[in-house]
């Protein structure tokens, strides 16, 4: 059978004084969020975070898979997603992610790196999921042929 993740959340009171309080079944995300910390600039984690460290390592892993694929060893990915949540025509949502990655990959050119970086990018089980969010990407080879 395929895994089944699990994630809770629970929210109490109003919605500009109330909290809320996440937690993935591994205990891993255990975590604490209200208005502020989403809709201002109080510190403290968010469902969008949230959203783009899971895009990040998502995307990482799909892109390791494709470089392997095409014979490639990366000795390193490392990305980093930025989610635009914001208010727009009234209400609030994710306007865009932007996804930017550098990779040392031994070997490899730019032309067939950044050809396996957009695929990545549109094979990523993540970024099919937000598929009606616009997704931008900026892939940077750090070692080449």
């Amino acid at each position: 059978m395929p895994p089944v993740r699990t994630a809770k959340a629970t929210w109490t009171g109003s919605l500009k004084d109330g909290k809320g309080h996440m937690r993935a079944e591994s205990g891993k995300v255990d975590a604490t969020f209200s208005f502020n910390t989403r809709m201002g600039d109080e510190a403290g984690t968010n469902p969008e975070e949230l959203l783009a460290a899971a895009h990040a390592g998502c995307f990482s892993m799909a892109f390791s898979a494709g470089l392997g694929a095409a014979g490639f060893s990366p000795r390193t990915i490392h990305t980093v997603a930025k989610v635009k949540f914001e208010q727009k025509d009234g209400g609030w949502g994710i306007q865009q992610i932007a996804l930017t990655t550098e990779a040392d990959v031994p070997g490899l050119d730019d032309a067939k790196f950044q050809e396996l970086a957009k695929g990545a990018k549109e094979g990523c089980p993540v970024s099919k999921a937000l598929a009606a969010v616009p997704i931008t990407l900026e892939a940077k080879l750090l070692a080449s042929a």
